[in-house]
């Protein structure tokens, strides 16, 4: 895999939002979900996916930045050492899940035994006569997991339950603010190894609704009103993410105007929720007799087009 800068399409000197922002647009890309006649593009998620735990982890993106480990999370091999047990591998859990290899231990140490930083003389272990330092036991592979979330349970931060790889099931508070893209961690719910237990890294899918569109933290609904309850007003029920709600309608509506429900929007990592931004749509019958003739003894004298220079 090429160095996780590049997979990511940002530069070294990109920050921690620069790169949150591309790992989102390209997971929402290359989602296997949304690419299920692609092979490529579900390895490149992988790819990207990687990418992302070692850029978005401080200690991980340094050691790569310093040269102490590849693209792929694993020790860097000085000079030649040609040793091939360091190597990350991909596993597949129960279910269709896949863990990749990302090991999170400092690897620092060991190039201080093999460059004589750690003092001279031939120390027991696998690096003997290089300094006498052993390489620190390697925790677990992290384990991968995706979930498919609801447009509604995503915006009311409803609690989802997700199978891992043991077979054990857990139930997940959903963050603030979550979107097609966000991960969560679950401290050692990975794969087992001598230095510890490996995370589980849970990437979200936030699905589309068929009537609502999300807008930041705003969610946008075009509601259907009659003629009459345009012109006339009315108290009508209106749906939102929490459920149905009467709002009144003022007379002489217009489609277009928009109306503005407090806090029925997606919760918001500074606290609080969005709104509801519904636009009024007046929805007039097809080829009715009696609108018709009531509007043919009836003109209205207004040049509505006039500031549009026509």
């Amino acid at each position: 895999m090429a160095d996780p800068y590049s997979t990511l399409g940002v530069a070294k000197s990109a920050s921690e939002a620069e790169i949150k922002s591309a790992y989102r647009k390209l997971a929402k890309e290359l989602h296997p979900d949304k690419n299920k006649d692609n092979p490529k593009a579900s390895e490149k998620f992988s790819d990207v996916t990687k990418a992302y735990d070692i850029l978005s982890d401080k200690t991980k993106r340094a050691q790569f930045d310093r040269g102490e480990i590849d693209g792929e999370g694993n020790p860097a091999m000085p000079y030649g050492y040609g040793g091939g047990g360091f190597r990350g591998d991909q596993r597949t859990g129960p279910g269709g899940f896949s863990g990749f290899g990302n090991e999170s231990s400092d690897f620092g140490d060991i190039f201080e035994g093999l460059f004589g930083r750690g003092g001279g003389g031939s120390g027991g272990g696998p690096f003997g006569g290089f300094g006498g330092r052993s390489a620190p036991p390697q925790k677990g592979a992290n384990v991968a997991y995706r979930l498919s979330v609801s447009f509604i349970d995503a915006a009311t931060q409803a609690p989802q339950r997700i199978a891992l790889a043991d077979g054990a099931t857990i139930d997940l508070k959903l963050p603030a603010g979550v979107e097609t893209g966000t991960q969560m961690r679950l401290a050692g719910k990975g794969q087992a190894g001598p230095g510890g237990t490996g995370d589980g890294i849970v990437t979200i899918t936030v699905k589309d609704h068929p009537f609502y569109e999300r807008e930041g933290a705003n969610i946008r609904l075009d509601l259907p009103v009659t003629l009459n309850e345009a012109v006339k007003g009315a108290k009508i029920k209106v749906p939102t993410v929490d459920g149905p709600v009467m709002v009144s309608i003022p007379a002489g509506s217009s489609s277009g105007k928009v109306m503005r429900l407090k806090g029925k929007g997606f919760s918001q990592k500074s606290g609080g929720r969005g709104d509801q931004l519904v636009r009024l749509m007046v929805d007039l019958p097809a080829d009715d007799e009696a609108l018709i003739k009531l509007l043919s003894e009836w003109t209205d004298p207004r040049d509505v087009r006039a500031e549009l220079g026509v």
